[in-house]
């Protein structure tokens, strides 16, 4: 029987490292707009996002929206909506994606208080769907397909 990571790669998947916290997180880096930052991967997140103080940081364009954000213990939470901006994780990448943007700060002081860093965002659901991701979490490894 062929490997995971060898049968992947015959299907064209790219192999991205994870990092296990403290928290029990997996993060990853990931570019956005050709810019790096850490990011929490959350498969219960149904959209990428990132805080509300990175919008700067990765030059994103940003529109209101009537959509609210709610998860861990935080409802209602107002947000931005930021469309074509390219993701890149590891040699993975994608153009003309929609982020959506809101204060993380409830997300970043629950890591820091349990000694993780703080995060720039959330790569979530939709990327996930998109790359067809397979999580290794023995090995720590996220596999998205080209």
């Amino acid at each position: 029987m062929k490997s995971l990571k060898k049968f992947l790669r015959f299907k064209k998947y790219v192999r991205i490292p994870l990092t296990l916290t403290d928290t029990n997180h997996f993060e990853l880096n990931a570019k956005i707009n050709g810019i790096s930052g850490r990011f929490i991967l959350d498969t219960g997140a149904s959209n990428t996002c990132v805080g509300m103080d990175r919008i700067e940081f990765f030059q994103l364009i940003s529109e209101e929206t009537e959509i609210k954000a709610a998860g861990a213990g935080a409802i209602e939470m107002e947000t931005l909506i930021s469309a074509k901006n390219t993701i890149k994780i590891g040699d993975w990448k994608i153009k003309k994606r929609k982020i959506v943007l809101f204060d993380l700060v409830h997300v970043n002081q629950a890591l820091t208080n349990h000694n993780a860093l703080p995060v720039d965002g959330i790569i979530g659901a939709d990327i996930l769907k998109k790359g067809k991701a397979v999580i290794d979490y023995s090995k720590k490894k996220l596999y998205l397909k080209n």
